[in-house]
C-alpha cells in the first residue's frame, strides 16, 4: 500500500525538505515547523529531515534538543559534511569545544570534491585562534583558502593567526584580501585599518577610513575610529557606535572574550566580596553595561534583586538566555542610572567605561542612583602616567589615568577609593593593561 504524503500532493519529497530550508532561513519558523512535521510524519527517519528539525529547534532556542535531532541524522546517515559543521557550530555555542572540534573534522572528512569542507576548516581555525593555536590556525586557513580562494572569513582568520604571531605586514596584505572580498565586514575592514596604525602608518589609515565614511556617510562605527585615529576624542563612544558594534558581535561575543582570555568579571566580582564579604543576597544591584550577561552568575549571590542595562539588543538578548537578572533594561547607562535614584546599594560596570573619557558624569549618575553608602565597582583601561586624563585608542576604546578615575569618584561624592592595577584580558598577543576602582559613598 503506497503511503500518500502528508504535505500538499503538489510537492515532492525533495521539493518539501527544500522548502522547509528555505523557511527556516527566513525565519518562517512556525511554516517550517508545520510542514517538517508533515515531511516526518511520512519519513520519520529521514536524515534530512532530522537534520533541518535540529536546524529549527536551533533557531527556536532548543539547542539541546537541536543537538540530538543533528546527532541522531548523522547517526543514520554519516557521510553529511554539512550536518557535521551545523552540529560542530551548536556544539561551540554550548561550549563543548573539543566536540566540536571533532565534527568539524568530520565535516572536512565527509566532504566531497570542490570547496564543501572550506567552512569547517575555517571554524577549526577560529578554534585554534580560540586555543591561541595560532601556527595551526594559520595552516588550517590556508588549507580552506586553497579550497576556495575567494573566502572571506578564511583570510580574516588567517590576517589575526599572523598578526597574532608578529608578522603584522603579511596580516596587513590578508586582511586587505578579505576587506575586498566582503567590504562591508566590519571586523575585517577595521582590523587591517588598525593594522596600519600599528604599523605606525596614521597617514594611510586615516585616509582609509575617510574612504570608507564616503562610501557610508554617517557610519558611527567609522566616525568613531576615524576620531581616534586622527586624535579629536569625542566626550564619549556615541549611542550609535555602541548599539552597532555590539549588536554585530553579540553572536559571537562570549567566544570571543574566551578567546582574550578576558578576566574582568571576575575580578569586578572579587572586588564586591572585598566590599561586602560573604554573600548573603542582601543588596539591590545594577550590571551598567551588563552585555552577554558574563557578570549575572558572579553577582547573583549578592542580591537580593539584580538589574541588567545594555544599549545593544543583541547582548541583551544573549544575557536573558544566559539569565540571573530579576530585570533588563535597553538604555545608555548614564541615563539609565539617572532615572534611578537611591535604587541601588551596588552599581558595577566590567569593561564598559573604557568607551567613556571623562567620567564626571557617569560617576555622577552613579552617585545618584545609589542608596547612603552605595558602593560602585568598575573597570577601565589604563593608561600610563602622563598630563592627559584619558585618551582615546585606535581600538575604539578610551584608556584612563588613575588620578582622573580618583579624582572624579572624589567628584561624585565617593570615600574609601581603591584602584588596583589589572589584566583584564590580552589583545594581539599582549596584556592590556587596566584599573579596578571601587568606592563607597561617603556618610552624610
Amino acid at each position: 500500500m503506497t503511503t500518500t504524503p502528508a504535505y500538499p500532493d503538489t510537492l515532492t519529497h525533495a521539493a518539501a525538505l527544500a522548502q522547509a530550508a528555505a523557511l527556516i532561513k527566513a525565519q518562517k519558523l512556525d511554516a517550517a515547523g508545520e510542514l517538517l512535521v508533515r515531511i516526518l510524519e511520512v519519513a520519520p527517519a529521514d536524515p534530512d529531515a532530522l537534520h533541518y528539525q535540529g536546524l529549527l529547534r536551533h533557531a527556536q532556542g532548543r539547542s539541546n534538543e537541536s543537538i540530538a535531532l543533528i546527532g541522531w541524522s548523522l547517526t543514520l546517515q554519516p557521510a553529511q559534511s554539512g550536518a557535521w559543521n551545523n552540529l560542530g557550530n551548536l556544539l561551540v555555542e554550548t561550549g563543548r569545544i573539543d566536540d566540536a572540534m571533532r565534527a568539524y573534522g568530520n565535516s572536512v572528512s565527509f566532504a566531497k570534491e570542490g570547496d564543501e569542507g572550506a567552512d569547517a576548516l575555517s571554524n577549526i581555525a577560529s578554534l585554534e585562534r580560540r586555543k591561541g593555536h595560532w601556527q595551526a590556525a594559520e595552516r588550517v586557513s590556508r588549507r580552506a583558502i586553497e579550497l576556495r580562494p575567494e573566502f572571506s572569513e578564511a583570510w580574516y582568520n588567517l590576517s589575526i593567526a599572523l598578526m597574532e604571531q608578529g608578522r603584522i605586514h603579511e596580516s596587513v596584505i590578508a586582511n586587505s584580501r578579505a576587506v575586498l572580498l566582503q567590504p562591508r565586514n566590519l571586523s575585517a575592514r577595521s582590523q587591517v585599518i588598525r593594522a596600519l596604525e600599528l604599523l605606525g602608518e596614521s597617514e594611510r589609515a586615516v585616509g582609509m577610513y575617510r574612504e570608507w565614511l564616503a562610501e557610508d556617510p554617517g557610519n558611527p562605527v567609522v566616525t568613531h575610529l576615524l576620531a581616534a585615529c586622527e586624535g579629536h576624542a569625542p566626550a564619549r563612544a556615541s549611542d550609535g557606535y555602541v548599539e552597532t558594534v555590539f549588536d554585530s558581535y553579540a553572536g559571537s561575543f562570549d567566544a570571543s572574550l574566551e578567546k582574550l582570555h578576558y578576566r574582568a568579571p571576575e575580578l569586578v566580582a572579587h572586588a564586591v566580596q572585598e566590599m561586602h564579604g560573604a554573600p548573603a543576597a542582601s543588596l539591590a544591584v545594577v550590571d551598567a553595561g551588563c552585555g552577554t550577561g558574563l557578570c549575572a552568575p558572579l553577582l547573583r549571590p549578592w542580591a537580593a534583586h539584580l538589574a541588567g542595562c545594555d544599549l545593544s539588543v543583541g547582548m541583551l538578548q544573549r544575557a536573558e538566555q544566559r539569565g540571573g537578572y530579576d530585570v533588563l533594561h535597553k538604555a545608555e547607562l548614564t541615563h539609565y542610572l539617572h532615572t534611578q535614584p537611591g535604587r541601588f546599594d551596588l552599581v558595577i560596570s566590567a569593561d564598559t567605561l573604557c568607551y567613556f573619557g571623562d567620567l564626571r558624569e557617569v560617576l555622577a549618575a552613579a552617585a545618584r542612583a545609589l542608596r547612603p553608602e552605595g558602593g560602585v565597582v568598575f573597570t577601565v583601561e589604563a593608561m600610563p602616567g602622563g598630563q592627559d586624563d584619558f585618551r582615546l585608542e585606535g581600538s575604539g576604546r578610551y584608556r584612563h589615568a588613575a588620578a582622573h578615575v580618583e579624582a572624579r569618584l572624589a567628584a561624585a561624592g565617593f570615600g574609601a577609593v581603591r584602584i588596583e592595577p589589572i589584566v583584564p584580558r590580552r589583545e594581539a598577543g599582549q596584556d592590556v593593561q587596566g584599573w579596578l576602582a571601587s568606592a563607597r559613598l561617603s556618610a552624610h
